[in-house]
């Protein structure tokens, strides 16, 4: 293989590359090998058709395959020999190739440029601090308290009334009609949260256990089956039992039950919860304050097909018009987080900053203990999106490099209480598309430094 720098010009180089005819005609030999092992022609024992025969019938098709796969290894054997920085896809224009002759071709690099790190000892920004008050935490106890709520039995002849849980079997129907889902057993029903169809629940108030109630209501617009969508039903219950709310006492054993030792250490992971909540949001502020400053103090050229593929990839779920709209501040936003991911992958690599699969495995299991119930959905989405896993890898590794520029920094403390976390997170959140989005979006632009698939004009 023969490598040129045929022309530079900006971040764009052009590289000519030629395969002699020599090294093709191997390749062509051992995919001829290999087919010969599994060809079976007419007239032919299994594994001993000549390869004269298969080249004969499936030459073009095994050229084909032969030089595609030679372009794929020499291009990137081209573009490691020239000590390039691929930014987005490469193209390949073939100028010469067919059999007997030598396979010759133009490599079209868009170069990621190179990055020039100024130093961050200048740079300020506020770490917070949240005290929970304690009325906020008995607050949320209260709120825990009514989301675990316990039903005793009423009396087999107490209505019910609005708090209470009836537990009910249905039979449904529309027009006089059975549908699929049309019946339910063991239904529970708390009266007044409305949570099952609307007005349905309130047409059990003042039922018994025992008793048979015919109710009507409407099945929902958004009904899996669209002829069934807002269709008048008729449902024929039966009432299992009606159950009053038991009085919940905000004690140890009460504590136990939410899986903490004992009240106070229930109101210490409240407590810890929320403050991470506010913690979490609080951050992104933190990190937006630093990122604006590399920002601001940096000046990198982009290349163009780098922001056109950023850019289309942030609104490729964006109707035209849309995109019409918010053009001017997409090519910002992709700009700002390009810059952003070229600075904070060239800090990374200064740094020796490395995200490792037991990080990446670890965060998958944090992420599963943090939505229980779905555990088997959320590790199933990572086994069947790798994408997804190296996301989130990116994620980790801007990450490391957030903490370890905090670490470099002016970084002064703040104490809040909630109140104070609240309105500063609101401000921070009031409608601006590349403010909202800096601080959170930089991870895709870090693995634009990564080698893309070569593609053919």
């Amino acid at each position: 293989m023969k490598v040129e720098v045929k022309s530079k010009k900006g971040l764009r180089t052009v590289l000519s590359v030629i395969v002699d005819k020599k090294s093709i005609q191997t390749k062509m030999e051992e995919k001829l090998g290999e087919l010969q092992k599994e060809v079976a022609l007419k007239g032919f024992r299994p594994g001993k058709v000549p390869p004269a025969v298969i080249k004969s019938q499936f030459g073009k098709s095994i050229y084909g395959e032969v030089v595609d796969k030679i372009l794929r290894e020499t291009s990137s054997k081209a573009i490691n020999e020239k000590k390039l920085k691929v930014a987005g896809q490469p193209k390949i224009d073939l100028k010469q190739f067919g059999e007997g002759k030598d396979l010759n071709y133009e490599l079209q690099i868009d170069c990621l440029p190179s990055v020039t790190l100024k130093s961050f000892d200048k740079f300020k920004a506020t770490n917070f601090k949240v005290k929970i008050e304690d009325k906020i935490i008995e607050e949320k106890l209260k709120e825990i308290v009514n989301q675990n709520k316990q039903f005793e039995d009423k009396n087999e002849n107490e209505k019910a009334i609005n708090g209470d849980q009836v537990i009910f079997d249905y039979s449904a129907s529309v027009d006089g009609n059975k549908f699929e889902g049309s019946e339910g057993k063991g239904v529970q029903l708390e009266l007044g949260k409305d949570l099952f169809l609307k007005g349905f629940d309130q047409q059990l108030v003042g039922v018994k256990k025992g008793e048979q109630k015919t109710l009507d209501a409407v099945l929902p617009a958004n009904h899996p089956k669209k002829e069934l969508a807002n269709k008048k039903t008729k449902f024929e219950c039966k009432i299992l039992n009606v159950k009053k709310p038991k009085a919940s006492k905000i004690d140890d054993e009460f504590a136990k039950l939410m899986g903490a030792k004992d009240i106070k250490d229930l109101k210490s992971l409240i407590e810890k919860q929320i403050s991470s909540q506010y913690l979490q949001a609080l951050n992104s502020i933190t990190k937006k304050e630093i990122l604006d400053q590399i920002e601001k103090n940096h000046q990198v050229d982009l290349p163009q097909n780098l922001i056109d593929q950023e850019i289309l990839t942030m609104t490729q779920n964006l109707k035209p018009e849309e995109k019409e709209k918010n053009k001017s501040n997409n090519e910002k936003l992709a700009k700002s987080r390009i810059k952003l991911g070229l600075l904070l992958n060239e800090y990374g690599e200064k740094n020796n900053l490395k995200v490792s699969d037991d990080e990446v495995r670890a965060e998958i299991q944090k992420q599963i203990k943090g939505m229980p119930g779905q555990e088997k959905m959320v590790l199933e989405y990572y086994q069947k999106n790798p994408s997804a896993s190296q996301s989130l890898k990116g994620s980790l590794y801007e990450e490391k490099i957030i903490e370890l520029i905090k670490s470099k920094i002016n970084l002064s403390t703040k104490e809040i209480n909630s109140k104070e976390a609240e309105k500063i997170i609101s401000e921070f959140n009031k409608p601006d598309i590349v403010k909202s989005d800096k601080s959170k979006t930089t991870s895709t632009a870090i693995n634009k430094s990564k080698t893309k698939k070569i593609s053919k004009k």
